[in-house]
Protein backbone atom coordinates (compact mmCIF):
# COMPACT_ATOMS: atom_id res chain seq x y z
CA UNK A 1 0.00 0.00 0.00
CA UNK A 2 1.39 3.38 -0.98
CA UNK A 3 0.87 6.14 1.56
CA UNK A 4 -0.94 9.28 0.38
CA UNK A 5 1.27 11.88 -1.27
CA UNK A 6 0.22 14.41 1.39
CA UNK A 7 2.14 12.65 4.18
CA UNK A 8 4.40 14.95 6.14
CA UNK A 9 8.16 14.95 6.00
CA UNK A 10 10.32 15.84 8.96
CA UNK A 11 10.46 19.42 7.64
CA UNK A 12 6.66 19.83 7.57
CA UNK A 13 5.57 17.46 10.36
CA UNK A 14 3.72 19.19 13.22
CA UNK A 15 5.24 16.83 15.80
CA UNK A 16 8.77 17.32 14.44
CA UNK A 17 8.20 21.06 14.79
CA UNK A 18 7.34 20.50 18.46
CA UNK A 19 10.42 18.28 18.90
CA UNK A 20 12.62 21.00 17.37
CA UNK A 21 11.06 23.67 19.59
CA UNK A 22 9.50 25.46 16.62
CA UNK A 23 5.91 24.90 17.76
CA UNK A 24 4.40 25.21 21.21
CA UNK A 25 3.26 22.23 23.26
CA UNK A 26 2.67 21.55 26.94
CA UNK A 27 5.62 19.21 27.53
CA UNK A 28 5.40 16.68 30.33
CA UNK A 29 8.42 14.46 29.64
CA UNK A 30 11.64 14.83 27.68
CA UNK A 31 14.69 12.67 27.15
CA UNK A 32 17.24 12.26 24.37
CA UNK A 33 15.02 9.96 22.30
CA UNK A 34 11.46 11.09 22.98
CA UNK A 35 9.18 13.74 24.36
CA UNK A 36 5.60 13.83 25.56
CA UNK A 37 3.06 16.60 25.71
CA UNK A 38 -0.61 17.11 26.50
CA UNK A 39 -2.99 16.28 23.67
CA UNK A 40 -4.79 19.52 22.80
CA UNK A 41 -8.08 17.61 22.40
CA UNK A 42 -7.88 15.04 25.19
CA UNK A 43 -10.23 12.18 25.88
CA UNK A 44 -9.73 13.14 29.54
CA UNK A 45 -7.48 15.74 31.18
CA UNK A 46 -3.98 14.26 31.28
CA UNK A 47 -4.23 12.55 27.87
CA UNK A 48 -0.65 12.74 26.57
CA UNK A 49 1.11 12.00 23.31
CA UNK A 50 4.59 10.48 23.42
CA UNK A 51 6.67 10.84 20.26
CA UNK A 52 10.15 9.84 19.16
CA UNK A 53 12.21 12.98 18.51
CA UNK A 54 13.16 11.70 15.06
CA UNK A 55 10.52 11.50 12.34
CA UNK A 56 9.17 7.97 11.96
CA UNK A 57 5.61 7.56 10.72
CA UNK A 58 4.82 4.11 12.12
CA UNK A 59 6.02 1.62 14.70
CA UNK A 60 7.30 -0.61 11.90
CA UNK A 61 9.55 2.25 10.71
CA UNK A 62 10.99 2.94 14.17
CA UNK A 63 14.60 1.69 14.28
CA UNK A 64 14.99 -1.32 16.60
CA UNK A 65 17.41 0.59 18.83
CA UNK A 66 14.67 3.14 19.61
CA UNK A 67 11.88 0.69 20.49
CA UNK A 68 13.04 0.00 24.04
CA UNK A 69 13.74 3.66 24.92
CA UNK A 70 10.37 4.77 23.53
CA UNK A 71 8.44 2.15 25.47
CA UNK A 72 10.44 2.78 28.64
CA UNK A 73 9.24 6.37 28.32
CA UNK A 74 5.68 5.14 27.68
CA UNK A 75 5.87 3.04 30.85
CA UNK A 76 7.16 5.99 32.88
CA UNK A 77 4.52 8.30 31.43
CA UNK A 78 1.69 5.85 32.16
CA UNK A 79 2.78 5.64 35.80
CA UNK A 80 3.12 9.42 36.04
CA UNK A 81 -0.29 10.11 34.49
CA UNK A 82 -1.96 7.66 36.88
CA UNK A 83 -0.15 9.17 39.86
CA UNK A 84 -0.65 12.81 38.90
CA UNK A 85 -4.34 12.45 38.16
CA UNK A 86 -5.20 9.84 40.80
CA UNK A 87 -6.45 7.59 38.01
CA UNK A 88 -7.44 3.96 38.46
CA UNK A 89 -5.36 2.98 35.44
CA UNK A 90 -4.40 4.10 31.97
CA UNK A 91 -4.98 3.33 28.33
CA UNK A 92 -1.83 3.16 26.18
CA UNK A 93 -2.23 2.88 22.41
CA UNK A 94 -0.93 3.90 19.03
CA UNK A 95 -2.21 3.92 15.48
CA UNK A 96 -0.24 3.10 12.36
CA UNK A 97 -1.42 5.35 9.51
CA UNK A 98 -5.16 4.69 9.93
CA UNK A 99 -6.59 7.21 12.41
CA UNK A 100 -3.22 8.92 12.72
CA UNK A 101 -4.12 12.61 12.64
CA UNK A 102 -0.41 13.49 12.47
CA UNK A 103 1.76 11.12 10.41
CA UNK A 104 4.44 10.80 13.08
CA UNK A 105 4.53 7.83 15.43
CA UNK A 106 2.82 8.76 18.69
CA UNK A 107 1.73 6.79 21.71
CA UNK A 108 -1.45 7.89 23.45
CA UNK A 109 -1.36 7.67 27.24
CA UNK A 110 -4.81 8.31 28.67
CA UNK A 111 -5.79 8.27 32.35
CA UNK A 112 -8.73 5.94 33.04
CA UNK A 113 -11.21 5.56 35.85
CA UNK A 114 -13.67 2.79 36.48
CA UNK A 115 -17.01 3.69 34.87
CA UNK A 116 -15.47 6.66 33.03
CA UNK A 117 -17.86 6.11 30.13
CA UNK A 118 -15.38 5.11 27.43
CA UNK A 119 -16.65 2.30 25.26
CA UNK A 120 -14.89 0.81 22.29
CA UNK A 121 -12.71 3.10 20.21
CA UNK A 122 -15.12 5.92 19.30
CA UNK A 123 -14.66 8.41 22.07
CA UNK A 124 -15.66 12.04 22.31
CA UNK A 125 -12.73 14.41 22.53
CA UNK A 126 -12.78 17.87 23.98
CA UNK A 127 -10.49 20.79 24.66
CA UNK A 128 -9.35 21.79 28.12
CA UNK A 129 -11.89 24.19 29.62
CA UNK A 130 -9.23 26.92 29.79
CA UNK A 131 -5.48 27.45 29.63
CA UNK A 132 -5.13 27.25 33.43
CA UNK A 133 -6.63 23.73 33.47
CA UNK A 134 -4.12 22.57 30.84
CA UNK A 135 -1.19 24.14 32.70
CA UNK A 136 -2.28 22.64 36.05
CA UNK A 137 -2.56 19.21 34.43
CA UNK A 138 0.84 19.66 32.79
CA UNK A 139 2.47 20.65 36.10
CA UNK A 140 1.00 17.64 37.92
CA UNK A 141 2.31 15.19 35.33
CA UNK A 142 5.76 16.83 35.19
CA UNK A 143 5.99 16.58 38.99
CA UNK A 144 4.97 12.91 38.92
CA UNK A 145 7.56 12.15 36.20
CA UNK A 146 10.26 13.71 38.37
CA UNK A 147 9.09 11.84 41.48
CA UNK A 148 9.16 8.50 39.65
CA UNK A 149 12.54 9.23 38.05
CA UNK A 150 13.99 10.07 41.48
CA UNK A 151 12.65 6.85 42.99
CA UNK A 152 9.92 8.33 45.17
Amino acid sequence: MTPPASRATAATCAFCQIARGEAAADLVLEDQHALAFLDHRPLFPGHCLLIPRAHHETLAELPPALVAPLFASARLLARAVERALHADGSFVALNNRVSQSVPHLHVHVVPRRFKDGLRGFFWPRQRYPDRRAALDTQAAIVAAVEEIRSGQ
